[in-house]
């Protein structure tokens, strides 16, 4: 059975820990065979954190369409546009809690607004330690609503030798929660 190619929104807030974006793109670059469309959406904060964690600006060098933080023109800004999923990396804790309230201020929110209602997947990896009360309630709501909290916490049972190589076992365990197939280290293989 032949599937279908995703449509995914990828959102990139001001959280530290830019490389888990940096290597979720890469992914998704190397994954045509299974994804027809990435459109990314940066905060300024998350342009900001990319250009200070990384060193550079290679966002600007990934061939998906990008989409101002404020663009609610933008195809997935409605249902109708039919993305599957939407990927919060990294996920700030005020991103987290405008969405856990249901507060639309700008694209990545109504976004995750339409993802939600339509009952389609939101993953959003956190980067916070330690939580709050307020985080963890917020994350809650965002469960019960049908999201999904993946926070960025690495394994290092693959034993990673790089960077890019533990952001990679958060990453890769994102992509399969979306129904993307790749080929990871599992345990006991």
């Amino acid at each position: 059975m032949v599937q279908k190619k995703k449509k995914i929104v990828v959102s990139v807030t001001g959280a530290s820990g830019s490389i888990y974006a940096k290597v979720l793109l890469d992914k998704l670059m190397l994954l045509s065979d299974q994804v027809q469309d990435v459109a990314v959406v940066m905060s300024d904060n998350a342009k900001d954190v990319w250009k200070f964690e990384l060193q550079n600006e290679s966002y600007k060098d990934y061939p998906f369409t990008f989409y101002s933080k404020n663009d609610f023109m933008a195809p997935f800004a409605s249902g109708s546009a039919n993305y599957e999923a939407m990927i919060v990396v990294p996920a700030s804790m005020g991103t987290l809690a405008r969405i856990a309230h249901g507060v639309s201020s700008d694209l990545t929110t109504r976004a995750a607004d339409v993802i939600l209602k339509e009952r389609r997947k939101l993953i959003m990896v956190t980067r916070e330690t330690p939580l709050s009360t307020i985080h963890i309630n917020n994350m809650q709501l965002v469960t019960q609503a049908g999201g999904i909290i993946c926070p960025a916490s690495p394994s290092f049972y693959s034993l990673p030798q790089s960077f890019e190589d533990l952001a990679a076992t958060v990453v890769d365990r994102v992509l399969s929660l979306c129904d993307i197939h790749v080929d990871s280290f599992k345990w006991g293989e």
